[in-house]
């Protein structure tokens, strides 16, 4: 079952410190990118780089769709962001709707992404620790369409749930 829209509630699950930084159309958008995964046969994980306020990069997982080993949404984002220098990636913040994994983590620390926000991380919980250790700072949403969507999809799903993560 696809969650709809309609029940969307990033507003009141968004805990934030400040809310001037954290915007959350944001990771509606992300959600958004999680949807579009899950309607083409894939994996429901979207991200969204964002600059001073604009989308650089949005995408999701399609590690289905294209065959890929590596195309989670985070890197996907990053992908379809486009060559940036260092200086933009430093002044980012990456949405996600799932905690990021160890790959996706990785690109974050090598980029020097200084702030992620994550959806949810109970359905899988990444490398939050290792970002952290690293001065990355983390929003947790614990947002309640991005839980139903990935329990739902796990539910459905485990065998291709299980190879994504590496299981």
């Amino acid at each position: 079952m696809i969650h709809r829209l309609g029940n969307f509630s990033l507003a009141r699950s968004l805990k934030i410190t400040d809310s001037s930084q954290v915007k959350p159309h944001f990771l509606k958008e992300a959600f958004l990118e999680a949807r579009l995964g899950l309607a083409e046969g894939g994996i429901p994980i979207g991200s969204i780089l964002v600059h001073q306020g604009k989308i650089l990069g949005r995408g999701h997982n399609r590690r289905v769709q294209k065959n890929s080993t590596i195309l989670h949404g985070e890197m996907d984002a990053l992908e379809n962001a486009g060559r940036q220098s260092a200086a933009v990636y430093r002044e980012c913040q990456l949405y996600t709707t799932l905690s990021p994994c160890s790959m996706c983590s990785g690109a974050i620390l090598l980029y020097g992404i200084p702030k992620v926000i994550i959806g949810e991380n109970q359905s899988f919980m990444g490398q939050e620790d290792v970002l952290r250790a690293q001065g990355v700072e983390i929003e947790v949403a614990q947002d309640a369409d991005c839980l139903a969507l990935m329990h739902n999809f796990i539910k459905n799903h485990p065998q291709l749930w299980n190879e994504d993560i590496g299981l």
